[in-house]
């Protein structure tokens, strides 16, 4: 007879324990042993034990393969989630099966021991075997579904209650989700402006009474300077959408700005034709939003707008907004507004384009780029990886979430009768139009970094530390990734013949981003770009999901900032542009109250957020593994010092992408 100790760890979140039966089974090659019940004295199971168990079996079972547990129902269906088993074998060798699952009703489950194994170096009829019973039972429930045309592929689920548990949010997530959106919601309304539909403001001071507890020292910062050019052309760089600015050396056809009407903004001894020739004009481009159908709120039609903005780098005061034009095709009655225009008519062009902002931050920033292109990578891992192949390990921790928020977001934010249809100028159909026309164009060269900056001319921008910290990030991020993959593949053959790798990139390609031929993911999968693609992945689940997200409330939360809808038609006469025509122009009383919660909502710190290159669940067991994950984390804490270094002293700091602000999947 021989005897294995076995010890059991039960989740630490909420209802992780149960009062069912559990029984293990321990697999080996050359047999199995007792079936046996694990039932010590006292609470078995319970909140964040570990408990330890023997196991008997009548012949040693050779190299252990497979641990199989099983959970029945004792008296009432208790779910329970089971982090790892660890066997004790005889002697002083201990292996560790990670398993990191729910197990719901009467079930049985089989893991494997930690080490991450490819197809390859597998070779037991039985482990293979395991492998593809393992993937035929994801896929049966994970399946690809078309929510509109257009768009990204994602999972097929109409609400977030038909994901498996394993993919659901903790108790403690959930409730915290649930409860905050209220709760601001909830402060909105005692101070009886929530309620108040249709009503306008009477003069911009009075958007500060939306501030109370919801407040951040940006958003005050905001409040005070919104109204200054030099912060309209720091938020090109640093706001929440730090992508769209580009250089330009030619001013677009469809933008007549002639030098004079721009002198007066120009430094001495210069114009626009040389800054033009020395790189340091700049522009904001909605082209994207011509032609886009607008919401009607409460039987009252929106409007949008899709401007030009030009940007001077000006030697002194830094990057300033110098002409806009709020139409793509203007006559000769199309005015470009300039800062030298009457106060009243410069400001509402600013807040024109500001309001594109908003819409294109949102559907197409951070819904789209981050949240569904993210999706395709979750559904496809899940679909293709089984959970013992060194990708799935490296990526899973990513992945978190992930499905939860983008069904939520399909049901209560961007559904017909979701809140972008209640306060969005292109809530309803112009918002999935606006994420199509985005689609079309969206290419894998603009989710890599170094090559999204190069292709918009913008890499010698000074005080662009998006740019600067995103470059940082996407370093440490691909030398850790190329660390791990580097164990486990040496060649570009190794990566071609890893056959469930091949298939998960085939569910991108085909399935994932199906309908896209212009996207540019290469047709064969190198050990060079093995490396490039994971990289991009946790890149956009991590570091852009932060600089999109988490600053949405810091610089929306001041309404006339970033406003959510527009309410009258962007003016055509920049002498008839008075204080009343922009209170009638700017959200309502209800819009902006909604506007700040659900910002406040979605940007805040979660509670249970994992940073960036931290791991609540140990997949990499192997001591190389370790060793990268510890450079990685090394790394991490270097740019962190250097990112706090270089924002002392700052009275707006930019902290959005410091590493441990920076969630380790997309969770909200």
């Amino acid at each position: 007879m021989e005897v294995y100790t076995v010890k059991v760890a039960t989740g630490t979140s909420e209802y992780s324990g149960t009062n069912n039966y559990i029984y293990v089974t321990l697999v080996g090659e050359k047999g199995e042993s007792e079936r046996t019940l694990l039932d010590n004295p006292g609470l078995d199971f319970c909140r964040g034990a570990v408990g330890e168990y023997k196991v008997n079996s009548p012949s040693h079972l050779g190299p252990l393969l497979l641990v199989r547990l099983e959970k029945q129902r004792y008296w009432l269906e208790d779910n329970w989630f089971c982090r790892y088993v660890k066997v004790q074998l005889p002697g002083d060798t201990e292996l560790t099966f990670p398993c990191y699952r729910w197990f719901i009703g009467d079930t049985k489950v089989e893991i494997r021991e930690a080490t991450a194994k490819t197809p390859r170096q597998d070779s037991l009829p039985q482990l293979l075997a395991h492998r593809k019973k393992e993937l035929q039972e994801r896929q049966a429930t994970f399946r690809w579904v078309t929510w509109a045309p257009g768009i990204p592929r994602c999972i097929d689920a109409k609400t977030e209650a038909e994901l498996p548990q394993d993919e659901r949010f903790d108790n403690e997530k959930r409730s915290d989700f649930e409860h905050s959106l209220h709760y601001a919601l909830l402060e909105l309304s005692l101070k009886k402006l929530a309620i108040r539909f249709g009503k306008s403001w009477n003069d911009l001071e009075d958007f500060k009474r939306i501030f109370w507890k919801l407040r951040s020292p940006i958003a005050e910062f905001c409040m005070e300077h919104w109204k200054e050019d030099w912060f309209f052309g720091y938020q090109c760089m640093n706001g929440s959408n730090p992508r769209m600015i580009r250089m330009i050396r030619k001013l677009p056809e469809n933008f007549p700005v002639v030098p004079n009407m721009v002198q007066s903004s120009m430094a001495s001894r210069t114009n626009l034709d040389k800054e033009l020739k020395a790189g340091n004009i700049y522009l904001l481009d909605y082209a994207i939003m011509d032609g886009v159908p607008t919401n009607t709120i409460r039987g009252k039609p929106q409007f949008i707008a899709a401007p030009l903005c030009l940007l001077y780098l000006h030697p002194d005061d830094g990057l300033m907004p110098i002409a806009i034009q709020l139409e793509q095709n203007p006559d000769r009655d199309t005015p470009i507004f300039l800062p030298s225009d009457p106060p009243m008519a410069w400001l509402l062009a600013k807040m024109w384009v500001r309001h594109s902002e908003f819409q294109v931050f949102q559907v197409l920033s951070h819904l789209l780029r981050t949240h569904l292109v993210v999706e395709v990578f979750c559904v496809s891992t899940l679909r293709q990886l089984p959970a013992v192949h060194p990708i799935y390990k490296l990526l899973y921790p990513h992945l978190r979430y992930t499905l939860e928020i983008n069904c939520r977001g399909r049901t209560q934010l961007i559904s017909a009768n979701g809140i972008f249809k209640r306060v969005v100028s292109t809530g309803g159909d112009g918002l999935l139009i606006l994420a199509q026309k985005e689609y079309k164009v969206l290419t894998y060269r603009s989710l890599q970094p170094h090559h999204d900056f190069a292709d918009r001319g913008v890499s010698q921008l000074p005080k662009y530390f998006y740019r600067e910290y995103s470059l940082m990030l996407w370093e440490a991020i691909h030398s850790f990734v190329s660390g791990i993959v580097g164990l486990y593949y040496q060649s570009d053959e190794d990566v071609q013949e890893d056959l469930e790798l091949q298939a998960w990139f085939r569910d991108i390609t085909q399935e994932g981003f199906a309908g896209l031929p212009n996207f540019g993911l290469p047709s064969t999968l190198t050990l060079e770009e093995l490396c490039t693609l994971l990289s991009v992945v946790i890149f956009i689940a991590t570091a852009q999901h932060a600089a999109t997200n988490n600053g949405q409330f810091d610089w929306c939360a001041w309404v006339p900032n970033t406003p959510c809808t527009m309410r009258h038609p962007p003016p055509a006469d920049k002498d008839a542009v008075t204080m009343e025509m922009i209170m009638a122009t700017l959200p309502d009383i209800s819009q902006s109250c909604m506007q700040m919660a659900i910002t406040w909502h979605l940007g805040r710190a979660q509670p249970d957020a994992i940073p960036l290159g931290q791991y609540a669940e140990e997949y990499f067991l192997e001591g190389q593994a370790l060793e990268v994950i510890d450079r990685f984390r090394a790394a991490l804490k270097e740019i962190e010092e250097q990112i706090v270094r270089q924002n002392e002293g700052l009275e707006l700091q930019y902290l959005f992408l410091l590493p441990s602000r920076v969630e380790n999947s997309i969770t909200i």
